[in-house]
């Protein structure tokens, strides 16, 4: 928990910053098919709109991040890179030309990881989880789809996808 708790301050710090600076670093998001457009697939999930935008992911981010860990920090570890970069570039492959940023990739793909890992290996804690994920979070299903020029459901999706992918990989 300790370690949600950092990774929630450093964004919200580096966005401070970032909108201090007139969001200058926005520009460093994926922005699809652009060889420029590459750099932003590691740095997407730290940028955001505004502090609207930020609040919202943080609080799914941060459950998320306590419940992850459970599985091992190596799994920790692999499924984050994993769905950080295969939802980046499937974004950058596939997405609408503008600037993506936000966590939403990562947390729609922690969310399906969750939901997923009840299925593939059912015990008390994993249907629980799911459960939780499920009735709290169920609203998060509604953002694979779009909903506004601003919101990146690409990003949403190719997340989502890549979650259930990670379920099977790492095990």
């Amino acid at each position: 928990m300790q370690i949600s708790l950092l990774i929630i301050l450093f964004l919200w710090c580096f966005n401070i910053i970032n909108w201090l600076c007139g969001s200058y670093f926005n520009r460093f998001g994926i922005y699809a098919r652009s060889a420029w457009g590459l750099i932003g697939i590691p740095f997407a999930p730290i940028l955001h709109g505004n502090a609207e935008h930020l609040f919202f992911n943080s609080i799914p981010l941060f459950i998320m991040l306590s419940i992850i860990p459970v599985y091992g920090q190596d799994i920790f570890i692999h499924v984050s890179i994993f769905i950080i970069v295969t939802s980046g570039i499937l974004t950058w492959l596939f997405g609408r030309k503008a600037i993506h940023i936000g966590a939403s990739s990562l947390i729609m793909g922690y969310w399906s990881f969750l939901i997923t890992k009840a299925f593939q290996t059912p015990s008390y804690m994993t249907i629980i989880v799911a459960m939780l994920m499920l009735y709290y979070l169920a609203s998060l299903f509604f953002n694979l789809f779009p909903q506004s020029e601003k919101t990146s459901w690409e990003g949403h999706l190719f997340g989502f996808m890549t979650g259930i992918a990670a379920a099977y990989l790492f095990i």
